[in-house]
């Protein structure tokens, strides 16, 4: 039995199947766009500006600076004159905080960049190559993690010379790329078989281009939430450097030195440990946060 055709009409007209529901959007604005709706997330990156305009726009805006003794003011409870109190040689502490934020939170930047170019570097070769240099790469890897950390960073700072922003850069950057490296390997690995590379090596692009504008940019979401979260990690382990006394030297204050200094005095002045302390708990908390957003946001599972 025929069905006349007048009974029925399409699910989609030809309108409809030729309208764009949505615009069309990067990977980049895609996750934007997600890590905006993660509200934790944008709490930190909120956090983390403040943050920076504290250590370095705020020393525009105080009377005081970071080296300056007055002996005469020496721990002084917190006021409307110092609101963060000041320190045994009469030095403004919040003066020193923000000065001491500059130096810490470049210290995990520069770290981490110097981290970052060195895993890219390192990891992309081994996942691109494979086979025999590969294994050799990766054993080498793992020689290096046999070493511990702390036992690391300790010889460099005194084969370098401790003390030394630069150096305290350095050897923080030097010791954290293996971590990286592997992730940047693992990507590479899966991203190297896929068709669009195959295509691009069958049509003569150099091992350096298929790197540069297929590999690299295709493994950017896991080296932006690595490199996010290695930021905190960083920042602590100068603080735990400074705190036993082979990070910053004095005059120069980092939060790990002002936190050192002030644990002498804890019974007396407490104060003069907790801005500090709470300086580099809320700083590596608001780092977590936005490593996590940029988990979520990089995580196709997760795209609508």
């Amino acid at each position: 039995m025929k069905m006349a055709q007048n009974l029925f009409e399409p699910a989609i007209s030809q309108i409809s199947a030729e309208h764009i529901n949505r615009p069309s959007t990067t990977m980049m604005q895609d996750a934007w766009r997600r890590f905006k709706q993660n509200k934790l997330a944008m709490a930190g990156l909120i956090t983390l500006l403040i943050l920076i305009l504290f250590s370095f726009f705020g020393p525009r805006l105080i009377q005081y600076n970071y080296y300056t003794n007055d002996l005469m003011n020496q721990y002084l409870q917190p006021s409307w004159i110092h609101p963060f109190g000041t320190d045994a040689l009469g030095r403004d502490t919040m003066a020193r905080l923000m000065y001491g934020g500059r130096v810490s939170l470049a210290i995990g930047f520069v770290s981490v960049l110097i981290n970052l170019s060195l895993g890219v570097f390192y990891g992309g070769i081994s996942g691109y190559f494979g086979g025999r240099i590969d294994n050799v790469m990766m054993r080498i890897i793992d020689i290096i993690y046999s070493i511990p950390e702390l036992l690391y960073v300790i010889l460099l700072m005194v084969v370098m010379g401790k003390g030394g922003l630069l150096n305290i850069m350095i050897v923080l950057g030097i010791v954290n790329w293996m971590g990286m490296a592997r992730i940047v390997r693992g990507q590479i690995l899966a991203l190297r078989e896929q068709e669009y590379v195959l295509a691009a090596r069958t049509l003569g692009a150099s091992t350096s281009r298929l790197m540069l504008k297929h590999l690299i940019p295709n493994a950017l979401g896991p080296i932006i939430i690595t490199s996010a979260l290695a930021i905190p990690s960083a920042i602590f382990m100068e603080a735990f450097l400074s705190f036993i006394g082979i990070g910053i030297q004095p005059p120069y204050a980092s939060w790990g030195s002002l936190a050192a200094d002030g644990r002498l005095n804890i019974p007396s002045y407490p104060y003069a440990l907790f801005f500090p302390a709470a300086a580099i708990a809320i700083t590596m908390l608001a780092f977590n946060f936005v490593g996590d957003g940029l988990r979520d946001a990089f995580d196709p599972k997760m795209r609508k």
